[in-house]
């Protein structure tokens, strides 16, 4: 596929989703983004779309397409979540940048298996047990009272760790079943 469909596609459905907004704060004050909550969005949307694109694009089986999907998923709604609102406290909480953690073993780890499948289940499960470990490490350092909110923590880490675990599945069935890209290519 030519590089201008593979822009394209990410391009138009992030104008998409970012309509979405745009219009609501036309009809509601509930939503109030300002420019830099749009470039913030844009450049996300973008660029997981973009990486879908590049990655899932090459073709593989339909276990790799959907565990690339999966990942990029919970990447993107990990930076979302953690940006809009925090998943630890506030977003302006510190133990929230815990977090980057576990998104910089998702890339190194992609990086180090060259988008290998068998890699990559590696990786995702690395990845799963970074997030599992985040809210415990949290908990260590500030030591907060445990009451609903840490266990709302727990549940939204429990939701991510899921995800990268479900990836990490898909890739493993991807590398059973014949070869990734990635070693057609290299």
């Amino acid at each position: 596929m030519p590089l201008t469909q593979r822009l394209l596609r990410p391009a138009l459905i992030t104008a998409g989703l970012l309509l979405i907004p745009f219009v609501a704060m036309r009809f509601t004050r509930e939503v109030q983004w300002d420019l830099f909550d749009f470039a913030f969005a844009g450049v996300l949307l973008f660029g997981t779309g973009l990486a879908f694109e590049l990655v899932a694009g090459r073709g593989g089986s339909t276990a790799y397409r959907v565990g690339v999907g999966m990942a990029l998923a919970a990447a993107l709604l990990l930076v979302w979540v953690n940006g809009a609102v925090g998943i630890i406290g506030s977003e302006n909480n510190p133990a929230n940048l815990l977090y980057g953690g576990v998104l910089l073993v998702a890339l190194v780890g992609a990086a180090v298996s060259r988008l290998r499948a068998r890699g990559l289940a590696r990786t995702m499960l690395a990845a799963a047990l970074a997030q599992f470990l985040v809210p415990l490490l949290a908990l260590l350092i500030w030591r907060p009272a445990l009451d609903w909110g840490v266990l709302g923590v727990l549940g939204a880490n429990a939701i991510f760790v899921l995800l990268w675990v479900g990836a990490a599945l898909l890739f493993q069935r991807a590398s059973a079943t014949g070869p990734t890209p990635a070693r057609r290519l290299a």
